[in-house]
């Protein structure tokens, strides 16, 4: 786990809700850095030769990219929570790392970023899935 997101929680000078700070520091830490790795894994498919073969893996990345960065976003402010669009939001992530992960797991074998891709995606999906299971 990331020292400073941690950390952050850690200073926080309210209750952080009926969540664990490990649970959700971990699931912050999984949103941006599937975030990350979803954006590099576009970028990627992008510089292959067979780029054409690989636009729907791309709109995915980059799909997942999104709702990973606004879901560690959302997540990381803790004052005035919003419980319903939170557990949407966690619940929209999950799905979109499920589908980038299975796409990506397409193309796993043939390009190496799409398996380091795929492996983000299932962390941040089962962070999502512990996440909304303590917030039940």
């Amino acid at each position: 786990m990331t020292h400073h997101v941690s950390t952050m929680l850690d200073t926080y000078p309210k209750d952080l809700g009926p969540v664990s700070r490990d649970t959700l520091a971990a699931c912050i830490e999984a949103c941006f850095e599937c975030a990350q790795t979803c954006t590099a894994c576009a970028d990627a498919c992008l510089a292959e030769d067979m780029v054409a073969d690989l636009t729907g893996c791309i709109s995915i990345n980059l799909d997942c990219a999104d709702l990973c960065a606004a879901t560690g976003r959302v997540l990381t402010r803790r004052t005035g929570d919003n419980p319903g669009v939170t557990r949407a939001l966690i619940e929209a992530c999950l799905a979109a790392c499920r589908a980038c992960a299975e796409e990506c797991e397409r193309h796993a074998q043939m390009h190496e970023h799409c398996r380091v891709c795929a492996e983000a995606c299932r962390r941040c999906e089962q962070a999502c899935a512990d996440l909304l299971a303590a917030l039940a």
